[in-house]
């Protein structure tokens, strides 16, 4: 069921709630979070289908503030005031969706916006899409936020915006970079948990410069292994998307993990046989529904982001 609703407020988006539940039998039962998506106008339809796919694991209630553009002309003609739309049922997953697209003034107070429309007593998550404050734990809706979600990869310098994070981190903030990397970690480890166990004495990571987890993963070798790390960045015209690979030099020879076909990495190991594993590029759903399994701060992110950056350099 959708239900719009224009030219309303917070109050009246939160009655209408309360009618729909009253009628058609809808509850809040079992929704154990709030999901706060901030976006601009036009950019929330993606970020909401990855919302309804993870609330089948998370039911939660969705809010999204859609935020229009000054300069666009609509502004103009509408002046300051807010539209809202209510998914339910087969039209929001397991959650409930309210859309809230604010004009003008209106989209400056976004705590404002949501606080009447949050859930008693439950987590409250904040995601930016795209374009995210300059410190998130400080922004309106950072601070009645448990956990702060950006994503690096969507920002025009994806390197410059992780380093950005790494002086701007506080306890509870994460980026998709950093949860694009689960796989990778776990494979490296998985390798590295096999004899001979020698220290691993020089790492090796490539990867395009539109992929920030390139950095995190560089960081996080290098924290972890206490070894030098090399990074070998090419532009996209050189080669794919993402991470390309990793290499960890050992006395005994070298372990590759090198992702050369889009969703499958080779694996080179000294004396044994190579093999094929699967390694997709993870989707904003399964990048979302990681990061709401924990509410609690992401306490080895916030070592990789802050130490391993520094530990990297430049």
């Amino acid at each position: 069921m959708i239900v719009d609703l224009s030219d309303t407020t917070t109050n009246g988006v939160a009655k209408t709630l309360v009618k729909i539940r009253e009628e058609g039998g809808v509850v809040t039962l079992g929704r154990v979070l709030t999901l706060v998506i901030s976006t601009a106008m036009g950019e929330e339809e993606e970020a909401i289908e990855a919302a309804n796919d993870a609330s089948r694991e998370h039911p939660m209630r969705v809010i999204v503030i859609a935020k229009a553009d000054d300069e666009d002309p609509t502004v103009a003609s509408v002046g300051h005031r807010l539209d809202a739309q209510i998914r339910v049922g087969a039209d929001a997953g397991a959650s409930e969706v309210i859309i809230l697209r604010a004009y003008g003034d209106v989209a400056d107070d976004e705590e404002g916006l949501v606080t009447a429309l949050l859930l008693p007593d439950a987590p409250v998550v904040a995601w930016w899409p795209r374009k995210a404050p300059i410190k998130v734990s400080d922004s309106p809706l950072g601070r009645i936020a448990t956990r702060r979600i950006t994503d690096a990869s969507t920002q025009p310098d994806p390197a410059a915006a992780i380093r950005h994070n790494s002086v701007t981190y506080a306890p509870g903030d994460t980026d998709f970079a950093w949860t694009r990397l689960t796989l990778w970690r776990a494979q490296l480890a998985a390798a590295l948990d096999q004899p001979p166990y020698e220290p691993v004495t020089q790492v090796h990571v490539t990867g395009a410069e539109d992929s920030p987890s390139t950095y995190l993963l560089a960081a996080w070798l290098r924290m972890a292994l206490d070894a030098p790390v090399n990074k070998d960045i090419t532009t996209r015209a050189n080669g794919s998307s993402g991470i390309h690979g990793v290499r960890l030099t050992r006395p005994s020879g070298e372990i590759d993990l090198e992702r050369d076909v889009p969703g499958i990495a080779t694996l080179k190991q000294p004396n044994q046989p190579t093999h094929d594993l699967a390694l997709p590029r993870r989707n904003l759903r399964d990048c979302l529904a990681e990061e709401l399994r924990r509410l609690d701060p992401d306490e080895l992110y916030g070592q990789v982001i802050t130490k391993g950056i520094a530990l990297l350099g430049h």
